[in-house]
């Protein structure tokens, strides 16, 4: 880079990350500033676009074209704040002083958003503007209401139903200040004395690198919202581990890569999106919190369970435990890191502070903790924070301001309305069921790509509310769509969380996808078991709760040992691995039909189907049991 483009770039890094810190934290009015939202979010969002220009240039550096990029997009959306209230009363109609800098203003932000956030959701956003102009010579009922190119730039820029509304105003908030903490966590330490305490509790069980993969993913994927980072802070160190004890490099990096994606799924932060399904559906945090841990919970059951069985198959040991850290000198070092999250979690349950201020307040005591243990002392360390912080914000602003757009368009088109009717439609010839089947897979299309927080904006504004016009209980349609987005992850062909392990893992990225969708199997199916029994998500009497939980762990427990057993095993035990599976869609089909009937069926066919297996695993050596 030349050294005003490096210049402009630290700059508008450091502006959103310290800018926001200082907006979410709400100190303006203590410096006598008072701004409505929009006014804070037009030029936040203009700076966002301007350094996207400079991190991904149209050539080998940036130069005057991406600066002048820049700059216009901040002109016109600082001039948005100076005349936001001033317009809010003007009824002068569409003049060239609107919607000129707004036209600009969206053509820019949508360039940057192709540049950093991919082809995929670009073009959704452009088929979409495209129907804005359009639509209304569509037959019905796709038909949109009619209007102007001005009226519709206009609106998409200044209303607080488009581009500087609800979303951005999440994301330059609430997730913003998580971003803070999951940074301030990894620059810290914390990320290492996660993967530490990780190694010296699961290092020594049978195929222990695998499972403390699974623990210290799981405890830092919640609070960083991209599994990819996630892979990059534990895979370094995990995926190495497990290939030295014996996992065969496809293996690995699937496993790695189905826990780093799961803490998106994982209370209790969720990686950051828990907070926005709590405001689009107008409920607390902890309801969301609590309606998620059970499925989180599921899901890593799986995972552990096929992790163990295949480590008994391969007859793969732990690792030594005089190459282990100990838990307890490892806590009374590590201590502050703990404690931060112990705070946030009070505040936020009990407490009852709003999220973003409990994360910040988090972030500033580990902060103190960090310098008063001798970190963060150096300039590198705050030059990671404050840089690398302010580039993480970057595609989670644009996206913002791209679901702003998707947002804006359907409430000014009447598209929102018109996409649950004909979805609704399909769902009354295909039944609930096929409906389900189509929302997974449009939702794992729409996710190809894009930052989990993103997907479930796109998803809850175009696909849940056609679940809940079928009947689907709310919190359960919006959980359904966010799972399946979240599979993009890991469903090819793109699933980029098990190609970016299998580059760590020097896997074949094929081989690496599919078994970290045989790794992640629950999350395909427990969708569907909450829909039709919403007690998965704690929402039912106490016995429907406990039925509901015993029957899915069993059932589980039981596909996943059977998805160890290599197709390749003499027929006795292929036998035994279909008997398994049997039992376990057997008991799933009870939960979804509500049959006790079926339920003593699965308990019988699970318990001959366990012990035929354990009796062939029983004689069988190890040394004879193929590698999957």
């Amino acid at each position: 880079m030349t050294r005003p483009s490096v210049f402009l770039l630290s700059l508008y890094q450091s502006f959103l990350l310290v800018g926001g810190i200082i907006w979410a934290a709400n100190f303006l009015p203590t410096f006598g500033v008072s701004l409505i939202e929009a006014e804070w979010l037009g030029p936040y969002l203009g700076v966002a676009v301007a350094a996207a220009f400079l991190v991904q240039p149209y050539g080998e550096r940036p130069g005057v074209l991406e600066i002048g990029l820049g700059f216009i997009s901040i002109a016109c959306w600082v001039w948005l704040a100076l005349n936001y209230q001033f317009w809010i009363l003007d009824i002068a109609g569409y003049t060239p002083s609107k919607y000129i800098p707004a036209i600009l203003a969206i053509l820019i932000m949508m360039e940057a958003i192709r540049k950093i956030c991919g082809l995929s959701i670009t073009l959704l956003v452009w088929v979409l503007l495209a129907y804005g102009l359009f639509g209304f010579l569509l037959e019905p009922p796709l038909q949109a209401d009619r209007v102007s190119p001005q009226a519709l730039s206009f609106y998409l820029y200044s209303d607080t139903n488009a581009i500087p509304g609800l979303v951005l105003v999440i994301i330059a908030s609430i997730v913003l200040a998580f971003i803070v903490l999951g940074k301030l966590m990894e620059v810290s330490g914390a990320t290492q004395f996660f993967t530490d305490v990780a190694m010296a509790l699961m290092g020594h069980r049978r195929g222990g690198p695998a499972k403390v993969a699974i623990l210290a993913s799981t405890m830092f994927g919640s609070i960083s919202s991209s599994p990819v980072s996630n892979i990059m802070s534990t895979g370094i160190v995990t995926i190495p581990l497990m290939r030295r004890i014996g996992f065969r490099p496809h293996n690995a990096a699937a496993i790695e890569a189905v826990a780093s994606t799961g803490g998106q799924i994982t209370p209790p932060v969720m990686g950051a999106t828990a907070f926005l399904i709590a405001e689009f559906l107008q409920v607390s945090y902890s309801e969301v919190v609590m309606a998620a841990l059970l499925p989180a919970i599921l899901y890593y059951l799986c995972l552990f369970v096929q992790v163990d069985a295949v480590s008994e198959r391969d007859g793969l040991q732990g690792m030594k435990k005089s190459e282990l850290p100990r838990v307890l000198p490892l806590l009374a070092k590590g201590w502050v890191f703990v404690l931060p999250l112990v705070v946030l979690i009070y505040l936020i349950f009990w407490a009852n502070t709003t999220p973003g201020f409990a994360a910040l307040v988090s972030a500033a005591i580990l902060l103190v903790f960090a310098l008063a243990i001798g970190r963060m002392r150096t300039l590198e360390d705050w030059r990671r924070l404050i840089f690398d912080g302010g580039a993480a914000v970057i595609p989670l602003v644009l996206i913002a301001g791209a679901a702003g757009v998707v947002v804006g368009v359907m409430n000014i088109t009447g598209l929102g309305q018109s996409l649950s009717f004909v979805l609704a439609r399909i769902g009354e010839n295909w039944g609930l069921f096929g409906m389900l089947l189509i929302t997974a897979v449009l939702s794992i299309i729409l996710g190809m790509g894009m930052p989990s927080t993103a997907i479930y904006i796109i998803l809850a504004a175009i696909i849940a509310p056609a679940l809940v016009l079928m009947g689907v209980d709310t919190m359960g349609a919006h959980l359904f769509i966010f799972y399946f987005g979240i599979l993009s992850f890991l469903t090819p062909p793109v699933a980029v969380s098990s190609f970016v392990a299998a580059g760590l893992a020097g896997a074949d990225m094929w081989k690496t996808g599919w078994a970290g969708m045989r790794f992640s199997f629950v999350a395909y199916l427990v969708p569907f078991i909450w829909v039709y029994n919403p007690a998965l998500l704690l929402n039912g009497t106490p016995g429907e709760i406990v039925i509901v939980i015993l029957t899915t762990v069993g059932s589980i427990m039981l596909i996943a040992r059977a998805m160890a057993i290599p197709l390749t095993t003499p027929s006795a035990c292929a036998w035994a691995a279909l008997q398994w599976v049997a039992a376990g869609l057997v008991g799933i089909s009870s939960i979804v039909l509500g049959s006790n009937s079926v339920i003593a069926g699965m308990l019988g066919v699970a318990a001959l189907g366990w012990w035929t297996a354990a009796t062939f695993f029983r004689d069988r050596p190890p040394q004879l049991a193929e590698r999957g």
